[in-house]
C-alpha cells in the first residue's frame, strides 16, 4: 500500500467506455492506455481495468514512452463491450523552482543529443509531415529572438486558445493540422498538436498528452457525475539545470484553457501524437453494419 501524500491533491477517475453494435462481435482485439502514469509529482495509488464480456486473454505491457498499455482479447459473442478504468491518483501542486530555466532564451531549449538526447525525438516533424510554413510564422510571431521560454510559450498558448474556436465534432482523430489550422476551429486534441507542431517547428521538443482535467462545479451546483471529459495537452522540454543533468524536465500548456498545467491534471500517457496514445484501439471481428460508441468520465476529488 503506497503511503499518500496529505499535501497533493487525491483523485477517483472512472473512464467507461461502451461499444454497441447492431449484429454480433465473434471476436475482440483491444489496446487500452487507461493506466495514468507515475512520475514526479504524480503518483498512482490503485488502479484497475474492467472489461464486459470477461476477456479470454489479457496482458499488460510498455511502450518505448514508457507509457502502461492494455491488452485484451474478447472471444465472446457480444453485442456490447464496455472497458472501464477506475484509477485514484495523487497529483502534487507544481513545483516553482522547476521553472526556472524557462527564464533563459528559448533557444537555449532545443534539444540536442548532448544536452537532451530523449528530447530530440519529440522535436521532429511527424510523417507525413505536420510542420507547414503558415504554423513556423505563426509560432515565430510569440518566439521571437532572445525571448524567454517561459513568456513565448505563454503567449503561443493564449494566442492559440483566442484565435481558435472550440467546436466538438469539427473534425477528427485523424483530421491533419493544417485542416484544423486553416478552419480555426477544433478541440483539445486538436489544440495540444497544434501547440506541439508550433514548437517543433523552431527545433524545439514538445511531447502530446493525453489524460484528463478536474472540473469545479458552478458556484451553488453539485458535481455531475460523469460530466467529465478526456482531455489532451501539450508539454514544451526544458534543458536540465546542471552539466550532470542530460534529462531535463517538461512543463504542461494547455491551449484550451489558456493555461499551464498543475495539480488538477491527471497524465494518462504521453507521446508525439495522438496516434500514440488513443484512449482505445482495436480490431473486431462481425457482420454488423452499425456502432456507436458512448464515453463518460468522471474526475472526483477523494480524501485518502
Amino acid at each position: 500500500m503506497i503511503a499518500p501524500n496529505a499535501d497533493a491533491r487525491h483523485y477517483r477517475v472512472e473512464h467507461r467506455t461502451t461499444y454497441k453494435y447492431s449484429d454480433a462481435v465473434t471476436s475482440s482485439y483491444g489496446r487500452a492506455y487507461l493506466t495514468p502514469r507515475e512520475f514526479p509529482g504524480q503518483r498512482l495509488l490503485s488502479h484497475e481495468i474492467h472489461i464486459e464480456p470477461t476477456p479470454s486473454d489479457r496482458s499488460i505491457g510498455t511502450d518505448v514512452y514508457g507509457n502502461t498499455t492494455s491488452y485484451f482479447h474478447v472471444t465472446t459473442e457480444h453485442m456490447k463491450l464496455v472497458v472501464t478504468g477506475e484509477s485514484v491518483v495523487e497529483v502534487e501542486v507544481p513545483d516553482a523552482t522547476a521553472v526556472s530555466a524557462t527564464a533563459e532564451p528559448w533557444e537555449r531549449s532545443r534539444p540536442s543529443t548532448a544536452n537532451g538526447p530523449l528530447a530530440v525525438e519529440f522535436a521532429l516533424d511527424l510523417q507525413p509531415p505536420e510542420i507547414t510554413s503558415e504554423i513556423s510564422a505563426y509560432a515565430a510571431e510569440s518566439l521571437t529572438p532572445g525571448r524567454s521560454l517561459l513568456e513565448a510559450v505563454a503567449e503561443l498558448n493564449t494566442r492559440i486558445h483566442d484565435d481558435f474556436t472550440y467546436k466538438s465534432g469539427s473534425t477528427t482523430v485523424s483530421t491533419k493540422v493544417a485542416d484544423v489550422f486553416a478552419a480555426r476551429a477544433g478541440v483539445c486534441q486538436d489544440f495540444a498538436r497544434i501547440g506541439a507542431a508550433c514548437l517543433r517547428s523552431h527545433g524545439l521538443a514538445a511531447r502530446y498528452v493525453s489524460g484528463y482535467l478536474a472540473t469545479d462545479p458552478p458556484p451553488g451546483k453539485e458535481r455531475m457525475v460523469g460530466a467529465d471529459v478526456t482531455h489532451a495537452w501539450s508539454a514544451v522540454w526544458v534543458p536540465g539545470d546542471t552539466a550532470h543533468d542530460r534529462t531535463g524536465h517538461w512543463i504542461g500548456f494547455d491551449p484550451t484553457n489558456d493555461q499551464f498545467a498543475d495539480e488538477r491534471y491527471v497524465t494518462v500517457a504521453w507521446g508525439r501524437d495522438y496516434a500514440d496514445v488513443p484512449p482505445l484501439r482495436g480490431i473486431i471481428y462481425t457482420d454488423a453494419k452499425e456502432s456507436s460508441i458512448t464515453v463518460s468520465v468522471d474526475v472526483a476529488p477523494v480524501e485518502v
